[in-house]
């Protein structure tokens, strides 16, 4: 249910990934997306999974962790993988009906699948291992730029960190409804599909007038704190780049250069 979803937590730390610079961080996750969509190959993937298992031991988060957030998702997972499957390649291993299994989709779908998770792995690792305050300090540096057009950066980056930060407390709130719900004798898990669509509504309408106090006391909290936007405002903990951050971000062009070679050689394709 959703206590399992961890996406937006922040596990403190002192390891040399909690330690990077968020900009760095923000950088290397472009990196890595990148690397991680060029990456076709059975080398390609190596590489991938060596650096993400590398940067969860860097950062001292079990495995466990990690996987833990992708059972809320693990059906959209699934549905691309069998959609690979049945949809890809010519080489006939099973027929029934009217779907047809080939060798090339069973590839692709799991080459998919892996792609996936170590995709949302990897972006769950940000959020892991960096506090709200610093992504947002980092997002607005990076963005800075986009300031001389007049885009709202500062309010854009404070959104997202606010977004972000609430996930876990919304998913608390609703673990909470569901129970007292149950407690009154509702029940979630049996009867058609209506059935269990008409349950959900005394858990939406409670979850949505939480939200939406919290979001109005959030707001009476930042206007008696005098905000007023970015404009002016100073940090406390500035950011600064050290020698960690460059090579870091040496790493990571070098696993996107050696990404894009060995998928321009061929090396070890999957189909």
């Amino acid at each position: 249910m959703p206590r399992d979803i961890t996406l937006g937590q922040y596990f403190p730390g002192q390891t040399v990934v909690h330690r990077l610079d968020p900009r760095v961080k923000l950088v290397l996750m472009i990196v890595y997306i990148s690397a991680l969509f060029v990456a076709k190959g059975l080398a390609g993937y190596i590489i991938m999974i060596a650096v993400l298992t590398s940067c969860l031991a860097l950062s001292r988060l079990k495995l466990r962790t990690a996987l833990r957030g992708l059972r809320g998702i693990v059906i959209i997972i699934a549905l691309t993988a069998i959609l690979n499957i049945f949809l890809t390649g010519e080489t006939v291993l099973l027929k029934f009906w009217v779907f047809t299994i080939t060798k090339e989709g069973l590839i692709a779908g799991a080459a998919m699948a892996g792609r996936l998770i170590m995709l949302i792995v990897g972006s769950f690792l940000l959020t892991y291992t960096t506090s709200p305050i610093a992504l947002t300090d980092g997002l607005e540096k990076l963005l800075g730029p986009l300031k001389k057009i007049r885009a709202p950066i500062h309010e854009l980056a404070l959104m997202m960190s606010i977004a972000l930060r609430f996930i876990p407390t919304l998913m608390e709130e609703t673990n909470k409804i569901i129970s007292a719900q149950k407690a009154r004798g509702a029940d979630f898990e049996t009867g058609g599909l209506l059935k269990r669509a008409k349950a959900i509504i005394p858990i939406v309408i409670p979850l949505f007038i939480s939200a939406f106090r919290r979001a109005d006391e959030l707001a009476v909290a930042m206007e008696s704190r005098c905000y007023h936007g970015g404009e002016g405002r100073t940090r406390m903990k500035p950011l600064k780049t050290a020698g960690r951050d460059y090579a870091a971000l040496a790493c990571g062009a070098c696993v996107l250069a050696a990404v894009i070679v060995l998928e321009a050689l061929k090396v070890w394709p999957l189909i």
